[in-house]
């Protein structure tokens, strides 16, 4: 008989369950088991009187900020309209069918007061919950940053009055003046080795320039196949064994993402309580100070070098390497191609690099000038002082083992920035200002451990399950097969809850020890059932705690 329901609308609702109509392995149902979010209201106490209207509960804000990446949600007021039509986000938040959803404002609101230090301490806390779920390996770590186009136009940039101009521009004399040599300008044209050479380049000049009215502290910045256009930078750190974000941090679009290497292995330190052995990554931070400094503080540097990735490119492009002038340490010399000396002449203070040159017109009358140099005064040889450390880092960063890494991270950390952009809208941001975009990456990073925490959990008690299951069937039926035979057996280490099982007529011995039919010069320990003439079958404790047949 077909049936028909009854389009009538209820008129009351009485004793509806909402967690009965929440299914029992729904994601939100996992993450309310696993996140304790009550430090929240310890965090943000402060912000709060003693007087005047309650406001909404802090761990629900919470749980609705996770909720607008979690699903990806297209704006807080859609979030807010969309919360009383699901009765899986109105358990998660804790409402009742007739509770009133708050304003959307409510969010914003929040964020304003409270500051980034609530969402660290947050990601910081999910982190820990990986590394205790043994999703985190933590010595071999890999380092990568994306760009993030800034909620503003490229319509919303103008040129800066002509006051403001100077201001920046005056600023920016004084400090070049503190940090670099009087001639430094006149040695920039011959520094070929240096990528971390400060100076003016082309994103610092035009941010010197323009602005974004719509979010000043945006700065514009051009991505390969694409417009120039405001944008932020995400810095993060991904751990070797499963992928879990353990470290993130974000920046102005503009900022060398070599110079933030040390700030992200700090905060993995900080938020794994594990201390990072190997760097993975490419070439961006593969720069002679972060080889030098991941050197000095016992870091294996798996990354691959800026200078050798781009070779005979650029002013470098038909002039002899580095490597046909062979350093002599005895001497503290180089030899050039054609056989003439380089003695030291200064230590760049700035570089810390010490510079070698011929003596004065050997290189202008030098019949190999044309390959060896294009400066006016002659070829120019600079080495660290460090270079020991150089060396050996660059000897790293070349092993197989580095090279077989730097494969591995393509996936690893790449696909880490894929699974954000294309499920939780990391790729553009929702909200306007340095703050609040370092709040969306740190959100972000937060779900996609909470992802796959709950997943390793939920794979984890199924295996479990399954293994339980299996190691009982196989051990009763190697069971019941040994007592149905006459052959003679050894059980080894058989669990006391199972000796009830054993027939009463079975003669049990105490311990003894046995050679192991697999390996003669092994010698175990068991329980004896029946006599023992040549012992054929062993059963032994598994991991599980049951014991597993021989074969």
């Amino acid at each position: 008989m077909m049936g028909e329901r009854d389009p009538q609308k209820q008129l009351w609702s009485y004793q509806v369950n909402l967690d009965k109509r929440v299914r029992s392995d729904h994601p939100l149902r996992r993450i309310n088991e696993t996140l304790e979010l009550d430090f929240v209201r310890r965090e943000v106490a402060q912000f709060y009187g003693t007087k005047g209207n309650v406001s909404e509960d802090p761990v629900v804000i919470m749980k609705m900020m996770l909720l607008l990446f979690l699903d990806n949600v297209r704006s807080e007021r859609e979030l807010m309209r969309i919360i009383p039509e699901r009765l899986d986000y109105m358990w998660f938040l804790g409402y009742g069918l007739d509770d009133t959803v708050p304003n959307h404002s409510v969010l914003s609101k929040a964020r304003k007061r409270w500051g980034e230090e609530v969402f660290v301490a947050l990601f910081s806390r999910v982190v820990a919950q990986c590394v205790r779920a043994g999703l985190v390996e933590g010595t071999k770590i890999h380092a990568d940053s994306s760009l993030v186009d800034a909620n503003a136009s490229l319509n919303s940039v103008r040129e800066l009055d002509a006051a403001t101009l100077d201001q920046i521009r005056r600023a920016c004399r004084e400090q070049t003046e503190k940090l670099e040599e009087a001639d430094t300008k006149k040695n920039e044209a011959d520094d070929d080795q240096d990528p971390d050479r400060p100076g003016p380049g082309p994103r610092t000049e035009i941010n010197q320039k323009y602005q974004s009215n719509t979010d000043p502290e945006a700065t514009l910045v051009r991505q390969h196949g694409f417009k120039t256009r405001p944008r932020y930078k995400n810095h993060r750190v991904v751990d070797d064994a499963h992928g879990v974000i353990t470290a993130v941090h974000t920046t102005t679009g503009r900022i060398n993402e070599s110079h933030e290497l040390m700030e992200l292995v700090d905060q993995h330190q900080a938020n794994t309580a594990i201390a990072a052995q190997t760097i993975v990554a490419d070439c961006k931070y593969g720069t002679i100070e972060n080889y030098i400094v991941c050197q000095k503080r016992k870091l294996r540097t798996h990354m691959a070098d800026l200078l050798g990735s781009s070779p005979g490119s650029g002013r470098r492009d038909g002039i002899y390497p580095e490597s046909m002038f062979r350093y002599q340490p005895e001497s503290d010399t180089f030899l050039c191609p054609d056989g003439q000396l380089m003695k030291p002449r200064r230590l760049h203070s700035v570089r810390l690099t010490w510079e070698y040159v011929t003596k004065r017109g050997v290189c202008l009358k030098c019949h190999l000038r044309k390959f060896c140099t294009r400066s006016r005064t002659g070829r120019t040889m600079r080495r660290h002082r460090d270079q020991k450390l150089l060396d050996r880092a660059r000897r790293q960063a070349n092993t197989k083992q580095a090279k077989l890494d730097r494969k591995r991270r393509q996936h690893l950390i790449e696909r880490s920035f894929a699974d954000a952009s294309n499920l939780h809208g990391f790729k553009r941001a929702r909200w306007r200002g340095l703050i609040k975009q370092s709040i969306q990456d740190l959100l972000i990073a937060a779900v996609q451990n909470l992802r796959k925490l709950i997943a390793a959990m939920h794979y984890a008690s199924e295996n479990s399950y399954l293994a339980l299951i299996d190691t009982l069937s196989s051990f009763l039926q190697a069971f019941t097969t040994l007592l149905t035979t006459d052959l003679p057996f050894l059980i080894l280490d058989l669990p006391p809850v199972l000796l009830p099982s054993i027939p009463a007529s079975t003669p049990i011995s105490p311990v003894v020890r046995a050679t192991d039919r697999r390996d003669e010069s092994k010698v175990v320990e068991g329980v004896v059932i029946d006599r023992i003439a040549n012992p054929l079958p062993v059963l032994p404790l598994d991991s599980n705690g049951f014991p597993g047949l021989y074969g």
